[in-house]
């Protein structure tokens, strides 16, 4: 919604309502990549099968043209400034073709960067959102080439509430730019670093302390066909006791026009989760929900690897159905047998 104006400077109000019941297989799944991101409900004194309606992001955007009191249309650089409660990968780890779970693919390893996802190490809360500051510039003097730069601070720790959750925050800086490859076919990249003031050591629930965790990662988009869009992302943990401390995911999505569906889409992902060193070493004897037995009791090792395939097909402009198939080898470093998913997905847009 519109925010209001100072001066050239434009404000706009965003605030996202989410509604939702069922886990589907994300808990009940012993693997690091979560097998359906869409899964979602209210947890606490609601009985689990009671659908809650939830606000979910609530901000405010304020969009500076550069220089300061120069001619408006002509201004081609933005500073940007963002408070509120937000998710932090609407401005951090973007991918054109990997990151919205509504309608691509629904493993949380290819969602998102996996060490800040599913790894935890991006400190929201339970829902996936969090209150922070954020700032960023942006640079298109040399359109259709671009390029940013952004430093945010995030609420970090058990529920990333407006309490002390900025005591040690989620920080996170991020250089991003636009390029055009393949004959003038848009391509992004980002590299990003990020520390968590507040960890919980292998994301345990049952863990009450809390450490420092490190990291960075690389994200990139790039088509090379009228239809065809190549995706890579990359993660590094470089501190921090966690599952698994090295991430790489790969895919590619063919449009629907090669076969005469232009509004279809193919995707293909495949993904690579090492174990760390400190994971293999603890994983026997590691208890997550407090109850004196070891939850993981395994002896952990080598990488958990993911296989994606999904099917997009627009049935007409409100209604999509996405058959979605998914591998699993070595779930969460463990050597038992591997897993095949079967899933089907349902977007009604209004």
């Amino acid at each position: 919604l519109p925010g209001g104006e100072i001066g050239n400077a434009e404000g706009k109000l965003f605030a996202q309502f989410r509604m939702g019941q069922g886990d589907g297989l994300t808990r009940t799944l012993s693997a690091f990549g979560g097998a359906n991101a869409t899964g979602f409900r209210v947890q606490g004194a609601r009985p689990d099968d009671d659908a809650t309606v939830l606000l979910a992001q609530a901000w405010y955007q304020l969009d500076v043209p550069l220089p300061l009191g120069g001619f408006k249309p002509r201004s081609r650089e933005t500073l940007s400034f963002n408070f509120g409660k937000m998710d932090p990968f609407l401005f951090f780890d973007q991918n054109s073709i990997a990151d919205d779970e509504t309608t691509r693919f629904l493993n949380t390893a290819f969602v998102h960067n996996p060490l800040l996802d599913a790894g935890g190490d991006v400190g929201v809360d339970t829902f996936g959102f969090t209150p922070g500051l954020r700032l960023a510039y942006k640079n298109e003097t040399a359109k259709p080439i671009a390029w940013g730069a952004s430093l945010a601070m995030f609420g970090a720790g058990s529920g990333a509430t407006f309490t002390d959750s900025f005591e040690k925050p989620f920080l996170i800086a991020q250089f991003d730019t636009e390029q055009r490859f393949f004959g003038g076919l848009v391509g992004n990249y980002r590299l990003y670093v990020w520390r968590n003031g507040q960890a919980t050591p292998y994301a345990n629930e049952a863990d009450t302390t809390t450490e420092v965790h490190s990291g960075w990662g690389l994200s990139a988009d790039q088509r090379v066909g009228d239809a065809v869009t190549l995706f890579g992302r990359y993660g590094r943990q470089t501190k921090g006791k966690v599952r698994f401390d090295q991430a790489m995911t790969l895919g590619v999505e063919f449009g629907g026009s090669y076969w005469g569906r232009g509004a279809d889409a193919l995707g293909v992902a495949v993904g690579n989760l090492r174990t760390s060193a400190d994971f293999r070493n603890d994983a026997p004897t590691l208890d997550a929900d407090a109850d004196g037995t070891p939850d993981f009791g395994y002896a952990a090792g080598g990488s958990e690897q993911i296989a994606e395939v999904y099917y997009r097909q627009r049935i007409n402009k409100q209604f999509e159905i996405s058959p979605d198939l998914q591998h699993v080898s070595r779930p969460a470093g463990n050597g038992a047998k591997d897993m095949n998913l079967v899933g089907l997905r349902a977007q009604i847009t209004f």
